[in-house]
This record gives C-alpha cells, sequence and structure tokens, in this order.
C-alpha cells in the first residue's frame, strides 16, 4: 500500500530533497545540484516566488520507506496573467507507476479542492526556473538548472491522465566552428540599417544591467505561452544565485538611441564541476569543485530575448554574432539555447541557420479536472 502524505516538519523537507538524489544515483547523465540551492528553492522566506504561491510538498510512503514525491503548486499571478484557472505539479520523482499514479491522485486532488480547472507541469516551480520532462536525449549529461529524468517518467505521466501541451527544445552549437555567412550578412546589415550598438554585460555595474535585464526579459517573453513576469525580487534571487559563476563574456546587450531593447546572456556549466560531488558542498568537495572550474567548456544561452516593439527588424542574427564573437578564441567550446518552445520560429529558425543542432526535447503536461 501506498500512503501520500504531506511534509512535515524538517525531516521530512530533508527527504523530500534528498530523494531526487537516491532517485537518479545510478543515472550517469543526471548532474545532482547544489543541495543548499534546492533546500533555498523551496523554503518560503528564501524564495520571493512563495509570496504569490501556495506549494504543497507530498511524499510518497510505502512503510516506512519514502517511494516519490512531488509538489502541488497554485500560483496566483499565473492565474491573474492567463485566466486559465490551472494549478501546478512540479519536482516529480517516483520508483515506479504505482507511486507515480498515487502521487498524481493526490496533487489532482489539491488541485480540485482549490477550484481549479486543469493541472499542468513538470513546473520547478515556475518557467522561470526549470521546467519539462526530458523525452529526448538522455545519453548526455544535463546542463545548469535545465532537468534530467528517467526515460519512464512520460508513460507515468500519461497513465495518470495527462497529455502533452507544449513541447521545449534545447538546441547545441559548437562556438570554435565559424557562424554561416548567412548570419554574419545578416547582422551586419540589421547594425548598420537601424543604428544597433551591441555591447558586453558591463559587471561593475550589476544591480543596474541585472534590472535592465529584467525589463527586457518582461518585454520579450510578454506574450510567450505560460509566461509570467518575474517579480523583481525573484529576478534579483535568480541573477544573485549566479553571479559567482558569470562571465562577462557570456553576455551581450543591444541598444538603439541609448535604451536597452534585447540581450543574449548565457552562464557557463557549472554542472561540469559539479558532477560527482552529490549536490555537497563538504569539506573535501569545495576544492575539488574550484578545481573542476578551470574545465567547464560549455556555456547555456538561458535567455535570448528581443523587446516586441524590435522583434521585426530581425535582431536574433545581430545578437548570435557578437555574443559569437566575444566567445572566439575562449575556453568555452559548445554552447546550449535551452530552453526554447517548440512554436517559436524566430529563435529555432535562427538557430538552425547558425548551424545548432536540436539534440533535446522537453514536455509539459496537462489534464483537465
Amino acid at each position: 500500500m501506498i500512503a501520500i502524505r504531506r511534509v512535515g516538519g524538517r525531516r521530512e523537507f530533508r527527504r523530500f530533497i534528498d530523494y531526487a538524489y537516491e532517485r537518479n544515483a545510478g543515472d550517469l547523465h543526471w548532474i545532482p545540484p547544489l543541495r543548499i540551492g534546492e533546500h533555498e528553492r523551496l523554503t518560503p522566506r528564501k524564495n520571493p516566488f512563495f509570496e504569490h504561491a501556495e506549494v504543497e510538498l507530498l511524499l510518497a510512503w510505502r512503510g516506512d520507506r519514502v517511494c516519490g514525491r512531488i509538489a502541488a503548486i497554485d500560483d496566483a499571478l499565473h492565474r491573474q496573467a492567463h485566466g486559465d484557472n490551472a494549478a501546478m505539479f512540479g519536482f516529480f520523482e517516483a520508483d515506479d507507476a504505482d507511486a507515480s499514479l498515487a502521487l498524481f491522485e493526490a496533487v489532482d486532488a489539491w488541485a480540485r479542492a482549490r477550484g481549479r480547472a486543469r493541472v499542468r507541469g513538470p513546473i520547478n516551480p515556475s518557467l522561470n526556473e526549470s521546467a519539462g520532462l526530458l523525452i529526448d536525449g538522455f545519453d548526455t549529461d544535463s546542463m545548469l538548472l535545465m532537468p534530467h529524468n528517467p526515460p519512464e517518467y512520460a508513460a507515468y505521466i500519461e497513465a495518470a491522465g495527462y497529455r502533452k501541451v507544449k513541447d521545449l527544445f534545447a538546441w547545441l552549437s559548437e562556438i570554435d566552428r565559424p557562424l554561416p555567412p548567412v548570419i554574419v550578412k545578416l547582422a551586419a546589415r540589421m547594425g548598420q540599417k537601424h543604428g544597433i550598438v551591441v555591447r558586453p554585460f558591463d559587471l561593475g555595474e550589476f544591480s543596474r544591467e541585472v534590472e535592465r535585464l529584467r525589463v527586457i526579459y518582461a518585454a520579450a517573453w510578454e506574450k510567450n505561452w505560460g509566461f509570467v513576469p518575474p517579480t523583481v525580487a525573484e529576478f534579483k534571487r535568480l541573477a544573485t544565485e549566479l553571479k559567482p559563476i558569470f562571465d562577462t563574456r557570456c553576455a551581450v546587450c543591444a541598444e538603439v538611441d541609448g535604451q536597452p531593447v534585447a540581450c543574449a546572456v548565457a552562464i557557463p556549466d557549472i554542472n561540469q564541476a559539479l558532477k560527482g560531488t552529490s549536490g555537497r558542498l563538504l569539506s573535501l568537495a569545495i576544492p575539488r569543485l574550484l578545481l573542476r572550474k578551470r574545465y567547464i567548456d560549455q556555456i547555456r544561452l538561458l535567455l535570448l530575448g528581443v523587446d516586441a516593439r524590435y522583434r521585426a527588424l530581425g535582431i536574433y542574427p545581430l545578437l548570435l554574432a557578437a555574443l559569437h564573437k566575444q566567445l572566439a578564441g575562449g575556453p568555452y567550446k559548445r554552447a546550449e539555447l535551452s530552453w526554447v518552445l517548440e512554436d517559436n520560429r524566430d529563435i529555432n529558425q535562427t538557430a538552425e541557420l547558425a548551424g545548432a543542432r536540436l539534440y533535446k526535447k522537453y514536455r509539459i503536461f496537462e489534464k483537465s479536472l
């Protein structure tokens, strides 16, 4: 028999966190995130997401052993932005189909009790952090803040009555390979014709630059499926968390008449250093982590956005060309562009033109209640 119980107290909260590490310990391509980061992400006083959302953490028990976990999420800002009366699920892990079904039945009941019309996920805990279930591309390591899961999870979710609502793409590009001439020509044309100036990120003005990026991000993604603009506090938290690994070579900002209108921001893939650490920063792990940082040779392009007022100008090639130029000759060999909505033609076509290859797919599921 499987019992589903809400997490209560510090001990069960730790078990909720630790279960993901236990469940995926045998997967060579699952990179353990820092446990301290996972604790903070699910601690209301440390994550401003909880200021506008209710989150119920649930554990599946088989006797005295944990056999699954899930979070039920009710985000008021999402409902206000989209009017779809949807709840979410996230942080899903399960030993088997039975534990999975029991978890989803509990989430569905939780959402119904709040009058929600549908449940969507996995979203951990919002689209601004981590989202989607890996459905294609299991043979490579996950990059920073991107999910990785056992292949059977898709069947588990579908068995609970959920169906695809949207796929997310991840593209991989070789940085040491020249950009195709068509991208170079398009970039030069856009810069000259519209007076667009592209500059690097100024780490000396970190707070101001972060706010500029937030404004661009909110404007660029405003009409995107499922998008909820992060609050100032949420964006600041993510930026502060990533600042220690930030490399100014990995970001560019496009301006028109001195006003930022587009950006491309990547971060070094610290997952390459975290591999094999079990997510714990113990005394022996810290020097190993610092030593491994010099072996990081790939980046994740996590923010590529153009203000909607300037999107028709075709700035994406200009951003990619400028970023490629900054990265040339540096330590990075590969760049992942992730994630991209499957129907975002502007970015998907630009990525393909630039020589990137589609190498991973993630899926978000939905169930009508």
